[in-house]
């Protein structure tokens, strides 16, 4: 969503400092007299610092054309990025709606702060990044050293790269921002250290803010440099690609919000697409859906005819339009009584290994299904090559999604799925496992994706325990009539279930 313009917004200057008696009070001299009366107020952040920068801006605050300003000194160092999280949070609490973050060692232009709040103003951006690299030479004309501005360059298009953004530079710390947007990313989640900038580009981008650079006059002077070059090539390179991995469901990357939604995609192997091919030669039926996220299965289940109820403990935007009717429920608490019964159909994609009791669940979708009614469920499969990996190399942690996700509960196999069910009492109709999900790496449609996926069921017919990464199940509850001669409305159910059974043994 395109950010909208402010009217007469309360604008705040954050000043990070440490160190900076020197010069602190000139940078602030610097403010243009015509911009000082727009401003709401000045934030100096002093991160405990061991020279004066307190004092030093105690005394510009009592100049007497000085616009309202709270000097703040830290007992603790809390590093670059821990300086900034103070500033900004102290910002949201004051009800600033721009807050602009100047270095109080004046190496950014403060003569350029009108320019730097006016797109923010207009409701062009949510973010503005004053770059020293849209005026081609002006870097090395204000004197950045050889190395900062090869190196500037150089993980600028990693990053570009990694990110698929187009932005000049990535590590300048001249930045302004609507303080209703970072309100909306984790910031507080952020590091302490330098990279503390790169991580939140990534939260904007993440988010979809809109991001729009300034070209603006780069200035080195005696300023002591706090910046380890090394280390904070590979911080932000390591932010940059824990970012993208994530993305494809590897590691957790803690600083960037997991999305609500399930990305359904169709034919993208996974077991959703497996359960939506089961469904496709079914006449209209009646479906439980249970865990819908946004609904985004549902809807490709009801436009093959099926009516369905949805069921999760979130609402997700949309779903109600993509289900017949939606309950909000946590099914750690069991099915909503609101539910009903006589379902044809239920369909527990990925979803018990999320829960504290799966086998009560499973024992109430019983209730719920009408004489002959079937249970359709998938879970990862933990005896994947990945996730025994990973154990046999005692290199085990939980991933943003896939088999390992950190909110998962229940780790099954196809034996414990077998006894999970069984106990539960259900028959095992039939069992398939799914390959791995190479589409969420080399994108739907591509060469790579249809090569490796091709291998990957071949793989999967070969050894299906170890290669297998969903297992599809389809379930009947255990017959509970008996049945004798002369009850002849019956027989017929009675051979189909028998045949099913039969079909279920050898698939399974």
């Amino acid at each position: 969503m395109s950010p909208s313009p402010i009217k007469s917004p309360r604008i705040g200057v954050l000043v990070v400092a440490y160190n900076a008696e020197a010069t602190l009070e000139k940078t602030l001299s610097r403010i243009p007299a015509d911009f000082r009366p727009r401003i709401t107020e000045i934030l100096i952040m002093d991160d405990a610092s061991h020279d004066t920068t307190f004092l030093a801006g105690w005394r510009w605050s009592q100049q007497e054309d000085a616009p309202p300003t709270v000097v703040m000194r830290h007992t603790k160092n809390l590093g670059y990025g821990g300086n900034q999280k103070a500033g900004y949070r102290l910002a949201m609490e004051r009800g600033l709606d721009i807050v602009v973050m100047l270095h109080g060692d004046g190496q950014y232009a403060p003569e350029r702060l009108a320019d730097m709040v006016a797109p923010i103003e207009s409701g062009e951006a949510d973010a503005v990044f004053g770059s020293r690299m849209m005026v081609d030479g002006g870097a090395r004309r204000g004197g950045m050293p050889a190395y900062k501005y090869l190196g500037n360059r150089v993980l600028t298009r990693i990053e570009n790269g990694l990110l698929k953004t187009r932005l000049t530079e990535f590590h300048s710390g001249y930045r302004a921002y609507r303080v209703s947007a970072l309100a909306e990313i984790p910031i507080e989640r952020n590091t302490d250290a330098f990279d503390f900038d790169t991580q939140i580009i990534v939260q904007l981008v993440d988010a979809g803010k809109k991001i729009v650079e300034i070209p603006i006059p780069t200035y080195y002077g005696d300023e002591i440099c706090y910046v380890n070059g090394v280390k904070y090539a590979k911080d932000v390179v390591k932010d940059v690609l824990e970012y993208r991995l994530a993305q494809k469901g590897f590691g957790t990357c803690p600083w960037i919000p997991k999305p609500d939604e399930y990305a359904f995609k169709e034919g993208d192997g996974s077991s959703h697409a497996a359960i939506l091919d089961l469904l496709r030669d079914l006449p209209p039926s009646k479906v439980l859906d249970l865990g819908c996220s946004g609904g985004l299965f549902a809807e490709r289940v009801r436009a093959l005819g099926h009516e369905v109820t949805g069921v999760d403990y979130i609402e997700v935007e949309g779903v109600r339009e993509r289900t017949d009717r939606f309950l909000l429920a946590d099914l750690n608490n069991g099915l909503p009584n609101e539910v009903g019964n006589g379902y044809d159909l239920v369909v527990a994609g990925d979803v018990i290994e999320h829960l504290h009791r799966p086998e009560r669940v499973l024992e109430e979708i019983r209730a719920v299904l009408r004489p002959g009614g079937q249970l359709l469920l998938s879970v990862p499969n933990f005896g994947h090559w990945y996730s025994r990996g990973r154990v046999a190399l005692g290199g085990f942690g939980y991933d943003r999604r896939g088999i390992l996700d950190e909110t998962h509960l229940r780790f099954y196999t196809r034996a414990s799925l077998r006894r999970v069910v069984r106990d539960a009492g259900y028959d095992l109709v039939g069992l398939s496992f799914t390959g791995s999900p190479f589409v969420n790496f080399a994108g739907e449609g591509s060469a790579v994706t249809k090569v490796a996926g091709g291998i990957s069921k071949a793989l999967v017919k070969t050894r299906p325990t170890l290669f297998g990464y969903q297992l599809v199940a389809r379930l009947a509850p255990h017959a509970e009539r008996i049945l004798t001669v002369g009850d002849g409305d019956h027989v017929e159910e009675l051979l189909l279930q028998q045949s099913a059974r039969a079909a279920g043994t050898g698939n399974a």
